[in-house]
């Protein structure tokens, strides 16, 4: 393939790279320069759901993990020619991937605690409170000094 139509390729892979917004600027900036180019690049991000999806840490909990999986397949198994080495490369990636969701499950585990424990303290101090306006509310009714 020639350099001039492996272009557009590339292109495409270094807009991606660098997520949505490098896409909303090229788009930008294709309508300042000549507004069909503009255009052309606001339809292609339609068409191809650029647009639309949960790139750059946007949208679902899981877009990062869908995200890393669409840039480990892109860029993780592009062999090096040395197969110790893409096997070693392969293991880290692995290795990395179940350390982000173990961090990931911790990390929701310490919020579903810290929300128990505020929802605990909340709950103690409505029945003390509970408990103290019928120790002495009982006592005196309204109107009365």
């Amino acid at each position: 393939m020639t350099t001039i139509a492996a272009w557009p390729g590339r292109a495409e892979a270094w807009l991606d790279e660098r997520g949505k917004g490098a896409w909303i600027v090229a788009t930008v900036l294709g309508f300042i320069v000549f507004w069909p180019l503009g255009l052309f690049l606001l339809g292609y991000m339609i068409w191809s759901r650029r647009m639309f999806s949960h790139r750059c840490g946007f949208g679902r909990h899981n877009a990062h993990h869908d995200m890393a999986r669409t840039w480990r397949h892109r860029h993780g198994f592009r062999s090096s020619g040395n197969t110790a080495f893409d096997a070693y490369k392969a293991d880290t990636l692995d290795r990395l991937e179940r350390e982000q969701e173990a961090f990931e499950a911790f990390l929701s585990r310490l919020r579903e605690s810290k929300d128990k424990a505020e929802f605990d303290q909340y709950m103690e101090e409505r029945a003390r409170a509970a408990r103290e306006d019928s120790t002495h509310g009982g006592d005196q009714t309204p109107g009365q000094n």
